[in-house]
């Protein structure tokens, strides 16, 4: 299958176990899928998930391959020599006490984090979390460097050092700022109530300062209602308007997964799939992600894949070039580490050394 610019395979999926199955092959083979995203459900050990890589890759070599694999207890990926990375958090405490201590060990985790993935075949991660710890937000919590913005920044820009490196690029989460609101988006949909000068000036500060460095950005299922009534990967006020016009970021933006129960509520009702789909990519993201429907029949997966190619023939969708290409550029641009080598390798041992030693 050849594939061009202007397809634009804006859907990321996920596959249901350690090997593909002939669903799994048929939906990756579709022109519209861009990538697909794993889950500690696709893990056995670091054999099978190269292998499972490559046949993903065999299938379409421009498919990304992405996990989200931050650190602490956000890591899919925990046995059979992958490193227990720390949390952000203890990064930040790091800081308290050392500061540039902190910002060599944040550099080594995300050479760590890079290397050990890329060694399996793993393309893409959605970090670093660039959410400040305000103290109450579980979902958010210790995935959070710091309070404070410029600790964030600062840790996170070192953080995406560490995994550019390493040949990956980085995707800053969740835009405008997920630690201010208590309620989790995985099951019901956040209300932020602060002003847009509010947030502004604290929690969307790092993409400002990192708008040149981030190469991704994923924004929250949460509605900020002074600013719009829709969750902020369905407003193109916050992803057009003050993330691309006003804070200049120009990289790729991905949805949060649809599948969560904050993903399909817009305007007071709720879309099916392919609706939200369409709404987010409409709002102004590139990519839109729906995770762990694989699992089972897989009739979400087929469905929005039907539901899209109906919207592709009744002109309700468009491929959008530019949201193509900045797809293509996540992809990595240089020879993945063989792992014995990276094993060996004293600059690996090194970073390894610099990881806080509490985790």
């Amino acid at each position: 299958m050849t594939l061009t610019t202007s397809t634009h395979a804006p859907l990321i999926i996920d596959v249901a176990a350690t090997e593909l199955n002939d669903a799994d092959r048929r939906r990756l083979a579709n022109p519209l899928v861009g990538g697909v995203i794993h889950f500690a459900r696709n893990w056995q050990d670091r054999a099978q998930m190269t292998a499972l890589n490559a046949e993903i890759k065999a299938i379409r070599p421009d498919l990304l391959i992405c996990v989200d694999h931050e650190g602490g207890r956000v890591q899919r990926f925990r046995t059979d020599g992958f490193t227990r990375l720390p949390s952000m958090r203890s990064l930040g405490e790091l800081w308290m006490q050392d500061a540039m201590r902190a910002t060599q060990a944040a550099t080594a985790a995300g050479q760590v984090l890079a290397a050990e993935l890329r060694a399996c075949g793993v393309d893409f991660s959605f970090a670093p979390v660039l959410d400040l710890d305000y103290g109450g937000s579980s979902v958010i919590g210790d995935r959070s460097f710091h309070r404070d913005p410029r600790v964030v920044a600062l840790l996170a820009k070192s953080v995406m050092h560490g995994m550019l490196q390493m040949g990956m690029r980085n995707c800053g989460k969740h835009f405008p700022g997920h630690g201010f609101v208590n309620a989790d988006s995985h099951v019901e949909i956040p209300v932020d109530r602060r002003s847009l000068k509010a947030i502004l000036a604290d929690d969307a500060r790092p993409y400002d300062w990192l708008a040149g460095t981030l190469t991704a950005v994923m924004p929250a299922h949460v509605i900020y209602s002074k600013v719009d009534k829709r969750p902020a990967g369905f407003s193109s006020r916050w992803l057009k308007d003050i993330l691309r016009e006003r804070l200049a970021f120009d990289g790729a933006v991905f949805s949060d997964d649809l599948s969560m129960e904050a993903g399909r509520y817009i305007d007071g009702k709720l879309l099916s799939y392919t609706d939200a789909a369409l709404a987010a990519l409409d709002a102004g993201c590139d990519l839109a992600l729906l995770c762990n429907q694989s699992i089972g029949d897989g009739q979400p997966l087929d469905e929005l894949l039907e539901g899209f190619a109906t919207a592709v023939r009744n002109k309700r969708w468009q491929a959008n070039p530019e949201s193509e290409l900045r797809r293509r550029a996540l992809l990595p641009q240089v020879p993945a580490p063989e792992r014995g080598a990276l094993a060996r390798s004293g600059a690996h041992q090194d970073a390894l050394r610099l990881l806080p030693s509490s985790i």
